[in-house]
C-alpha cells in the first residue's frame, strides 16, 4: 500500500483516535479502507466486490464516515465513497494501510474484483467518448494544438509543490492528469455524470491516487472555501450564462496567496459554435476578464495568448490572478528565522 498520497502530520483528541481505531479494527471495514484507498467506489460496486449484502456494507461505511476515515459524496443518483483526504483520522488510516502487505491474499482478491469494476466503467466511458469524439475533434482543430495549451498551463503551474488544486468544469479530466504530479490533492468538479465517468476512467487508467471527482454546479462548488493553492477554469466560461458568478465562486475556493488560472477563447466570429455546440459567448477580451478578476479583489499576473498563426483559427487566451491575502501563520521569506 506504499503508493498512497503523502499527508501532513495531524493530531487529534484521544476520543477521535480511539473511534478511528475502533472503526478500522474490523475485517470488512479494513478491507473497505484498502479498497477506497485505490479508487472512489459506489455502494453497489462495493457490494459486488465484497460479496456482502447492501445493508451490511452500508452500515460499515456509515461507521467509517462517522469516524472520519472515509468520506461520501453524491453524483446524481449514486453515492461515491473514498478515503478521507484530510484530518488526523485520515492520516491514521494511511498509516494503518501502509503497514499491510500489498500481496495479502484477501486484499489481492478484492483488487482483482475492483479491476473488473474499473474495466466496466472504462467501457461505458469509452462508448460515451466515441459518441462525442467527432464534435470535440472538430473544435480542437480550430485552435492551436492541445499540447501547446497544456505546455503553457504547465509553465504557469510551475514545478513547486501544491497542497491542493481544483479543476472547475473538469470535463474529460485531462487537466486533472496535468495537475496531479504537482499537487498532494487534486479535485475535479463537473455537473455532467457522463463527463465524470469519462474523467474517472482516465484517472483510474493513469492510476492517479491523489485525484478526486465531484459532481456539482460551478455556481455553488461542492468544495472547501479558502483551501486551494491553484484553481483552474479551463474552456468553461464560454458555455455559461453568468461567467462573473462562476469566477466569483472559483475565487472563493482559493487559499490566501493562491492562484486562479482561466483558459478560454479570445473573441471570434464562429457562430456555428453557438448554434451547434452550445457556446453562449464567442470568446472574451483580455481586458474583460481582467476587469472581473480585479473586481473580485485579485491581483493580475502575466497571462498569454496562444495564436494558431492563421486568421481562421481561434486564439486561446490564458489569464492568471493571485489572491492577495497573506497566510498569517507563516513569515515572509525575508523574515524567517535562521
Amino acid at each position: 500500500m506504499s503508493n498512497l498520497p503523502r499527508r501532513h502530520t495531524e493530531i487529534a483528541s484521544f476520543d477521535a483516535v480511539l473511534n478511528a481505531l475502533e472503526a478500522a479494527g474490523e475485517t470488512t471495514r479494513l478491507r473497505l479502507l484498502a479498497l477506497l484507498a485505490e479508487a472512489e467506489i459506489t455502494v453497489s460496486e462495493l457490494v459486488a466486490i465484497l460479496g456482502q449484502s447492501q445493508p451490511r456494507v452500508s452500515r460499515h461505511l456509515k461507521l467509517l464516515v462517522e469516524a472520519g476515515l472515509i468520506e461520501r459524496h453524491r453524483e446524481g443518483a449514486w453515492a461515491f465513497f473514498n478515503l478521507a483526504p484530510n484530518g488526523a483520522p485520515a492520516a491514521l488510516a494511511q498509516q494503518i494501510l501502509s503497514r499491510i502487505d500489498a500481496a495479502d491474499p484477501v486484499l489481492t482478491a478484492d483488487r482483482l474484483r475492483l479491476t473488473e469494476i474499473r474495466q466496466a466503467r472504462a467501457q461505458q466511458a469509452a462508448r460515451y467518448f466515441a459518441e462525442q469524439a467527432a464534435d470535440w475533434d472538430r473544435i480542437r482543430s480550430l485552435h492551436v494544438p492541445e499540447a501547446d495549451v497544456e505546455a503553457a498551463i504547465g509553465k504557469i503551474v510551475g514545478d513547486g509543490p501544491l497542497f491542493a488544486a481544483l479543476d472547475v468544469g473538469t470535463g474529460t479530466g485531462r487537466m486533472l492528469q496535468l495537475l496531479s504530479p504537482h499537487a498532494e490533492r487534486v479535485v475535479g468538479v463537473d455537473l455532467s455524470p457522463a463527463m465524470l465517468a469519462v474523467a474517472r476512467a482516465g484517472v483510474e487508467r493513469a492510476n492517479l491516487r491523489n485525484v478526486q471527482l465531484r459532481q456539482g454546479d460551478m455556481y455553488a462548488l461542492p468544495v472547501e472555501r479558502d483551501a486551494y493553492d491553484l484553481v483552474l477554469v479551463h474552456q468553461v466560461l464560454h458555455y455559461l450564462d453568468d461567467p462573473v458568478r462562476a469566477l466569483k465562486e472559483a475565487a472563493r475556493a482559493m487559499r490566501p496567496g493562491g492562484r486562479l488560472v482561466v483558459v478560454d477563447f479570445a473573441p471570434h466570429a464562429l457562430e456555428f459554435l453557438r448554434e451547434s455546440h452550445a457556446h453562449r459567448r464567442l470568446g472574451f477580451e483580455r481586458a474583460e476578464i481582467e476587469e472581473i478578476l480585479l473586481e473580485l479583489g485579485l491581483d493580475i499576473l502575466p497571462g498569454r495568448d496562444l495564436k494558431a498563426g492563421r486568421a481562421d483559427k481561434l486564439t486561446v487566451s490564458i489569464w492568471v490572478a493571485r489572491d492577495p491575502r497573506v497566510v498569517s501563520d507563516f513569515l515572509p521569506n525575508s523574515l524567517e528565522l535562521a
